[in-house]
């Protein structure tokens, strides 16, 4: 009959080890966050960098093309 409180001294010690993991990785993501801080004025937008990705990627596309084209 020992093997109930096995299982619920199992369960106390998962869940206290994940409330203390949870906190710990709250407690380390708010430490980096305080660090540096970049004004979002001179952050250019997701959108900007999405796009000028595309625009390389479509470069290198026209140039891989002419290349073959080219052989």
């Amino acid at each position: 009959m020992a093997l109930p409180s096995v299982w619920s001294a199992v369960r106390v010690a998962i869940l206290s080890l994940s409330v203390v993991g949870l906190l710990s990785v709250r407690l380390v993501g708010a430490g980096q966050d305080s660090g540096s801080v970049i004004p979002a004025e001179s952050r250019p937008c997701v959108d900007c960098h999405a796009f000028e990705f595309m625009q390389r990627a479509l470069q290198d596309l026209k140039k891989t093309a002419y290349n073959l084209d080219t052989r």
